[in-house]
């Protein structure tokens, strides 16, 4: 497919591919149960998930659980960055590529992330960002970088803040065992592309996905 970037219409109603067997498969037989039951997982606002066209989602970072999770309980298939190295690994491989997971090489510069990023976008996936770019001990975002709303500005997709509440007591940094504590989505409101990729507005967008992404964090988990 030969997309002209420059024209946000060539990608924004593009239909979100099927799932994979492997995808659903992962999704319905483990990713299911360990959410819904095991972390008695809960979502609040998927009716903000736009159903079509490319989609940059953009949430804060708190455990080796939220890709999975994001994957699953969001209503259309997701693709996150992950280590080059793990398509190496048999059976793995397959699986985390079956998801829709794509892979960067480590040391890669921002600009083949976003490049290979671009790609699925172009093939009407929701691409996944996490604002921070690692987890957080607080499951806050801290630092964040302005990947998210140059990707977003470079394809015209839309932004989508996602708040992960909790999942950083359930599974985070330098924990061994995961916790079965509750692990609750909040879906915000889509957010429109930065207007040029010029560093003030890429900075200004990403300002407000942070401020959008913490506020939902300190609703807690849903009532």
């Amino acid at each position: 497919m030969n997309l002209d970037l420059n024209k946000r219409e060539d990608i924004q109603f593009l239909t979100p591919p099927k799932p994979s067997f492997i995808y659903c498969l992962v999704s319905y037989l483990f990713v299911f149960p360990l959410f819904r039951l095991f972390l008695r997982g809960r979502t609040f606002g998927n009716e903000n998930v736009p159903k079509y066209g490319s989609l940059v989602i953009v949430a804060n970072h708190g455990s080796h659980l939220d890709p999975p999770i994001l994957g699953h309980a969001l209503g259309r298939p997701v693709a996150f960055m992950a280590k080059a190295e793990l398509f190496k690994i048999p059976l793995l491989g397959q699986i985390i590529r079956g998801c829709g997971a794509y892979p960067v090489r480590r040391g890669a510069s921002d600009r083949e992330a976003i490049r290979t990023a671009t790609a699925c976008l172009q093939e009407g996936w929701a691409t996944g960002v996490f604002l921070d770019g690692t987890r957080q001990k607080n499951g806050r975002v801290n630092k964040p970088l302005a990947g998210a709303a140059l990707l977003a500005a470079r394809t015209g997709s839309t932004l989508l803040p996602v708040a992960i509440v909790n999942s950083h007591r359930a599974f985070g940094v330098g924990a061994f065992l995961p916790r079965f504590v509750p692990v609750h989505l909040r879906i915000g409101k889509p957010i429109n592309p930065p207007k040029t990729r010029k560093k003030f507005d890429l900075e200004a967008t990403t300002e407000q996905l942070q401020s959008s992404i913490n506020l939902l964090l300190e609703l807690g988990l849903l009532k």
